[in-house]
């Protein structure tokens, strides 16, 4: 069973920067295809951005106009979403996900507030 346990969400000013972190338990990363996903209230959820693994390499699939960076310490089982210049349309809960690739089962975090006031 993977666990996933995001923080580092709180409240922050605009043009100020974030970094959110995915703590991963049950599963090494080199076994999990991880992203970070966000929800606005009344929006639904969508992708921000996300790593993947296959034959050792690493690959960015999204981001928000180079402000948002997806990253991992393999050492922590970590995952991290580096934010910046953030703006108040970045409000949202923020949450990891992570995608076993022999099950493809997907996991979901409880998620973290950010909240981006002008």
């Amino acid at each position: 069973q993977v666990q996933l346990a995001e923080s580092g969400g709180g409240l922050v000013q605009a043009g100020d920067s974030l970094r959110l972190s995915c703590a991963v338990s049950g599963r090494t990363l080199s076994s999990l295809t991880m992203a970070w996903f966000r929800q606005a209230p009344g929006k639904e959820r969508e992708f921000v951005t996300g790593l993947t693994w296959w034959g050792g390499s690493t690959e960015y699939t999204d981001s928000k106009t180079g402000r948002f960076t997806i990253s991992r310490d393999n050492a922590e089982n970590t995952v991290y979403l580096q934010m910046n210049s953030l703006k108040p349309a970045d409000t949202a809960v923020y949450y990891c996900n992570a995608k076993d690739i022999a099950s493809t089962r997907s996991y979901w975090g409880q998620g973290t507030q950010v909240t981006v006031s002008s």
